[in-house]
C-alpha cells in the first residue's frame, strides 16, 4: 500500500469530505492516507513549505504554489452566498463612508493568505492596519473590543448575530456582483511527484467520500462532530449545506475558469512569475 499525507481543517465542510476517505469507509484500493487537521492560514503556509503530499489550501494562495502542486477537481469550496463577512461591535452611523473607517480601523483577519483577506484587500486596498487571529477567535476579540472590525469565515455567518455582532460587508456579495462568478474559498492541491495515474485515483476517491457522506446525512459522523468545535449540530449542518455542494464533487467549467481568473489577477498584480502555469493533477 502507497500512503500519503494529507493536511485540511477541522471544519465540518472538511471532516465531512474526507471522513470515508481517510478512515476507509470507502474502498481506496492500494492507497493509504494519514490526516494532519490544521486551520486554513496554517495550512496555507504548510503547503508554502511543502510539508505534505496533499492539502487543503486557500484559492488566493494557489498562485504561489504553482511550481511545486498541482489542483485537484474535487474537493473545493466554492460557491455563492458563501463570502466572508466583515462584522463590527456596533452598527456604524447611517452614512458612514467604510473605505474611511477601514483605513483607520483595527481589523482582525483570519490569515494573510486566505481569500477573505484577498477580497479585503481588492475591495479596500487602504486598510492597512490589519493582524491575523485565529479565525475561530475573531468573534471574542471583537466583542473584546481588541479590533475595530472582524473579517470572519466559516461558522461565524451563522453565529454572529446572536452575539450581537454587526455585519458590515458581505465579502462574497462584493466579488460576485463585481465580477457574476462564483467566490473561490479553497481547492485541494497534490504535489508535483506523485505519480499521474494516484493523482487521479485520488481525485476519484475525494468525489466518492463526498458521495458516500451525503448518503448517510442528515447523521454526522463522530470524525465530524469531534472537531466542530462546540458549535452545536444545527451549526454544523448549516455549515456543510453551504460549503459543501456541487462544486465539492467537481469545479467543472465555470469553476475551472474562475480559479484560472483569480491566477490570472495574481500575475497583473506581480504575485507571482508571469509564466507561471496552473496544472490540474488528473489530467
Amino acid at each position: 500500500m502507497r500512503t500519503y499525507t494529507i493536511a485540511f481543517s477541522p471544519c465540518p465542510n472538511d471532516t465531512f469530505i474526507f471522513d470515508a476517505m481517510v478512515h476507509r469507509k470507502i474502498d481506496t484500493g492500494d492507497l493509504g492516507f494519514e490526516y494532519i487537521l490544521e486551520d486554513v492560514e496554517t495550512l496555507n503556509h504548510w503547503a508554502m513549505d511543502g510539508r505534505y503530499d496533499i492539502s487543503k489550501i486557500s484559492y488566493s494562495v494557489l498562485s504561489q504554489l504553482l511550481d511545486s502542486y498541482r489542483l485537484l477537481r474535487s474537493g473545493s469550496a466554492l460557491g455563492r452566498g458563501v463570502g466572508p463577512l466583515l462584522l463590527t461591535r456596533e452598527p456604524l452611523p447611517a452614512g458612514t463612508d467604510i473605505a474611511a473607517f477601514l483605513q483607520q480601523a483595527r481589523i482582525a483577519i483570519p490569515g494573510e493568505w486566505t481569500t477573505a483577506n484577498f477580497l479585503l484587500n481588492s475591495a479596500f486596498p487602504a486598510a492597512q492596519h490589519k493582524e491575523v487571529v485565529l479565525f475561530s477567535d475573531i468573534e471574542q476579540a471583537l466583542l473584546d473590543g481588541k479590533y475595530d472590525a472582524g473579517l470572519v469565515i466559516h461558522e461565524s455567518r451563522f453565529t454572529y448575530a446572536e452575539r450581537g455582532l454587526h455585519c458590515l460587508m458581505d465579502m462574497g456579495q462584493w466579488w460576485e456582483a463585481g465580477t457574476g462568478m462564483p467566490i473561490p474559498l479553497g481547492g485541494i492541491v497534490l504535489k508535483k511527484e506523485i505519480p499521474a495515474e494516484d493523482a487521479r485515483q485520488i481525485e476519484a476517491l475525494i468525489r466518492k467520500s463526498v458521495q458516500y457522506a451525503w448518503e448517510q446525512y442528515p447523521a454526522l459522523g463522530g470524525f465530524v462532530t469531534r472537531n466542530a468545535q462546540e458549535m452545536s449540530e444545527e451549526v454544523m449542518r448549516k455549515h456543510i449545506e453551504l460549503y459543501v455542494n456541487a462544486y465539492s464533487l467537481d469545479l467543472g467549467p465555470e469553476g475551472c475558469a474562475v480559479v484560472k481568473d483569480m491566477i490570472d489577477k495574481a500575475k497583473q498584480a506581480g504575485l507571482c512569475k508571469a509564466d507561471a502555469v496552473l496544472e490540474w493533477a488528473a489530467d
